[in-house]
């Protein structure tokens, strides 16, 4: 069991993390610092029943994730106003060819991503739908195994192994149409196109 007296020191190095994850979740920075806010109040509360030695930036994440999931999904979004200037959001991008195409080197996806701009790339993360956003957050932005993923979220891991596929191929097809409406694919491939 852990010690409420020393919940503050440990979760702290968690702090900006988190609100950096609130603040791809909810996409409105008042949002995320409610999110983060309710997510600190319930992770104080449980604090006596988490056994220490164990993850606690699993377990934080996890209530992050469920409290977003109960609260902010049925609520009515303001206009966006996203402010997302992390370098995690390209780095997102840059790993969606996977672990193998990670391991032979530079893909023809990474050297296409270098391409799109900042906004592009954001566009396409906010155009996903929450149910294949948030497990493509989880596990692409913030670095969660399927199982972790899975814990957080209160699903199967079939599940979310279902939406990361799917939320990454969301993302492929809009990532290359927005590559096509700019002529990056025919510059890329030697062709006429720019």
């Amino acid at each position: 069991m852990a010690d409420q007296a020393n919940f503050t020191a440990d979760v702290e190095p968690f702090m900006d993390p988190l609100y950096s994850a609130a603040l791809r979740m909810t996409r409105n920075p008042a949002d995320a610092e409610d999110l983060l806010q309710e997510t600190f109040l319930r992770a104080y509360r449980g604090y006596s029943g988490f056994t220490e030695g164990t993850n606690l930036r699993a377990w934080l994440y996890r209530i992050l994730t469920n409290t977003y999931i109960n609260s902010y999904r049925a609520k009515q979004r303001r206009p966006e106003q996203t402010e997302l200037d992390e370098v995690e959001d390209l780095y997102l991008y840059r790993r969606l060819g996977g672990l193998e195409a990670a391991s032979l080197g530079r893909s023809a996806e990474d050297e296409l991503m270098d391409m799109f701009t900042e906004g592009e790339v954001r566009d396409a993360i906010d155009a996903l739908p929450d149910n294949f956003r948030v497990p493509v957050l989880l596990a692409d932005v913030e670095g969660f195994s399927y199982k972790e993923i899975a814990e957080m979220m209160d699903t199967p891991i079939g599940t979310v192994m279902s939406r990361l596929h799917r939320g990454r191929k969301q993302l492929q097809k809009t990532l290359h149409d927005f590559a096509a409406n700019r002529g990056l694919l025919g510059a890329r491939s030697g062709t006429p196109g720019n």
